[in-house]
This record gives structure tokens, C-alpha cells and sequence, in this order.
């Protein structure tokens, strides 16, 4: 079995209206997060800022502290894809999705981005991202 690995980001902003998530739509439409292969000598987090940028056209931060993965065979083939995700934050900047790989990307709340996902996999992984971040403003507010 061949293992094939990359990296991407749980990318959020945050508004007026509350902590809102970048969604991507693959042109195959799959619903999910930005994410891509892991190139030569590249870290995962170089990985996953130069993945979230190729793919929204956004400049990331990584959130120190969040990491999670993810697995899954790709249908028809040897190959078991292997993903980490990280957390990652943006301000005043309009994403613009890569012609290329990219359908559609929403900015939107948590209810309606669980809403939006064709896997479960992706569910889990927006949700431990919630509970981080809930946990760490939780934390940060009562210091």
C-alpha cells in the first residue's frame, strides 16, 4: 500500500458576528478544508500555510497547540491518503479560490459549515477546531 500524505488547515476569521470557517468545494465536490501533497524538504506547516494560500489566496497564522489527522483509502486505487490538519487564522482578507482545484469557498458559521460536509471525517476534525478554540478564548478571557 502506497501512503500518500498532506497537510492543510482548519482556517477561521473572526467577525462581528462570531468565529466564521473557510469551507473549500473541490470541482469534484468534495466539501472539506484547503489541504495538498507535502512537496520535497517541506515541514507540515510549511505545507499547510503554502496549501491554504495556494488554494483560498489567503495569509494564514497557525494556532500553536491544534494538530489532528485523518485518514482514508482513495477508491480504485493502493493508495491510503494521510492528512494533517492544523488550525489557522486570518483577518480582513477575501478568500479567492484556485481556478484549478477550487469550486467554491464559503465563510461561514459552524452550524452551517457541518451542514456543507460530504464526510463525517470532516465533521470531526471542524469540531475538535471548535472545541479548541472555544476552550482556548475560554481560557484566554479569564486569565
Amino acid at each position: 500500500m502506497i501512503i500518500e500524505k498532506s497537510c492543510g488547515a482548519v482556517v477561521f476569521s473572526r467577525t462581528e458576528d462570531g468565529i466564521k470557517y473557510v469551507i473549500t468545494e473541490q470541482l469534484n465536490g468534495v466539501v472539506g478544508f484547503p489541504k495538498g501533497h507535502v512537496e520535497e524538504n517541506e515541514t507540515e506547516e510549511e505545507t499547510a500555510l503554502r496549501e491554504v494560500f495556494e488554494e483560498t489566496g489567503l495569509d494564514v497564522r497557525l494556532i500553536e497547540g491544534f494538530r489532528t489527522e485523518d485518514s482514508h483509502p482513495i477508491p480504485g486505487t493502493d493508495i491510503q491518503k494521510y492528512i494533517v490538519y492544523f488550525l489557522a487564522e486570518y483577518d480582513g482578507q477575501t478568500p479567492v479560490p484556485q481556478e484549478t482545484e477550487i469550486g467554491k469557498i464559503s465563510v461561514v458559521p459552524f452550524d452551517e459549515a457541518m451542514r456543507l460536509f460530504n464526510y463525517e471525517s470532516s465533521k470531526r476534525i471542524l469540531k475538535e477546531a471548535d472545541d479548541f478554540l472555544m476552550n482556548s478564548v475560554t481560557e484566554d478571557t479569564e486569565g
